[in-house]
C-alpha cells in the first residue's frame, strides 16, 4: 500500500514508518523537521520537507495517510491555545481536505487517551467515557477526531482513530516534547534530580512505542473505529520514579515541585476494544525502560 506517513521524522511516527516498511509497504514521510530529526528518517521512504498546513499539497497516488503530525505538549497548549489549534484542527482540516481533493481513502489518527477523556468519572477509562478536556490539547485532538468523522459521513473517507496513553521508547527526544521517562532518564544518567509536579501520586498509563507502532500498522485494516491503545496498567509518578532510579543506579531523591495546569490527576485507560481485534500490549515497562 503507498502510505503518506506526516511527522514521520518524529519520535511516534518514525517507528511506524520502520515497521510499515518492513512490512513490505510503499511509504512517505512529511515531516516540517520543526520537532522531527533528520536522523529518524528511514533511507527507504522517501522524504518530502513540508507542513501539514501547506495548501499546496500533493497527495496524488496515496491510499492511506497516517497523521502523526501534531502539537503535542500540554503545557505548550495551555500557553498557547491558538498555535495548538492551529496544527492540530487546521492542520488536521486541511489534510482531510487534501484527501479529499486526491481521493485518498482513509486516515489513522493519533489522538490521545491521556487527554481527552479529562478527569476520569472510572477507570480504567473505556472509548465510551465522556469526553470532558482540561486541556486545550485535549479539545483540539477531540476535534481533529469529529471533523474525521464528519468528512467520513460527508465523503466517504475511512478512518481509524487511535486514542494513545502516554508513549515511552527509543528516540524520544529528552529536550524536546518530551515524555517523563524520557526526561527522568536524561536527567538521572547526567546525575541531575528529576522534578516531579505534585505529589506524585498521580498516575499514567505508559505503552511503548513498538506496540503503538504495531497498533497502526493492524488499523490499515480496521475500518472507521476509535480505539484505545495503552498498557491498561496504572503507574504513580513516584513509582515510575522508583523503577528507573533502579535500572539507572541513581541513588537521589527527586525534586517536587507544585502541580501543572491541564493535566488529570489519575488515569490509565481500557484497550479490550483492541484486545478483540487482536492488539495487545507486548512491551513490558522494565523492559521498555532497559532499550532507552
Amino acid at each position: 500500500m503507498k502510505i503518506l506517513v506526516t511527522g514521520g521524522a518524529g519520535f511516534i511516527g518514525s517507528h511506524i514508518v520502520d515497521l510499515l516498511i518492513e512490512n513490505g509497504h510503499d511509504v512517505s514521510i512529511l515531516d516540517n523537521l520543526s520537532t522531527g530529526n533528520e536522523k529518524n528518517l528511514n533511507s527507504k521512504a522517501k522524504f518530502i520537507k513540508g507542513d501539514i498546513l501547506d495548501k499546496k499539497l500533493d497527495l496524488t497516488g496515496f491510499e492511506c495517510v497516517i497523521h502523526e503530525a501534531a502539537q503535542i505538549n500540554v503545557r505548550t497548549s495551555v500557553e498557547n491555545p491558538v498555535f495548538d489549534a492551529n496544527i492540530n484542527v487546521l492542520g488536521t482540516i486541511n489534510i482531510l481536505e487534501k484527501m479529499k481533493e486526491y481521493n485518498v481513502k482513509k486516515i489513522i489518527f493519533s489522538s490521545s487517551g491521556g487527554a481527552v477523556y479529562g478527569e476520569p468519572e472510572y477507570l480504567p477509562v473505556g472509548e465510551k467515557h465522556s469526553v470532558k478536556p482540561l486541556s486545550p490539547y485535549g479539545l483540539s485532538k477531540f476535534c481533529a477526531e469529529e471533523y474525521i468523522k464528519l468528512y467520513n459521513r460527508l465523503y466517504g473517507i475511512e478512518y481509524c482513530i487511535l486514542r494513545y496513553s502516554n508513549v515511552y521508547g527509543e528516540r524520544q527526544d529528552p529536550l524536546g516534547e518530551a515524555g517523563v521517562i524520557s526526561i527522568f532518564i536524561d536527567k538521572m544518567k547526567n546525575g541531575e534530580s528529576p522534578v516531579i509536579y505534585g505529589d506524585g501520586n498521580q498516575t499514567r498509563d505508559f505503552v511503548n512505542v513498538k506496540d503503538v507502532a504495531k497498533a497502526n500498522l493492524m488499523a490499515l485494516n480496521w475500518k472507521n473505529d476509535i480505539l484505545n491503545i495503552g498498557s491498561g496498567k496504572e503507574i504513580s509518578v513516584n513509582e515510575l520514579f522508583s523503577i528507573i532510579s533502579s535500572e539507572t543506579g541513581f541513588a537521589k531523591d527527586p525534586i517536587y515541585e507544585k502541580e501543572r495546569e491541564g493535566e488529570v490527576y489519575r488515569i490509565y485507560i481500557d484497550y479490550s476494544k483492541a484486545k478483540t481485534l487482536g492488539w495487545v500490549p507486548e512491551v513490558e515497562l522494565k523492559n521498555g525502560i532497559k532499550e532507552i
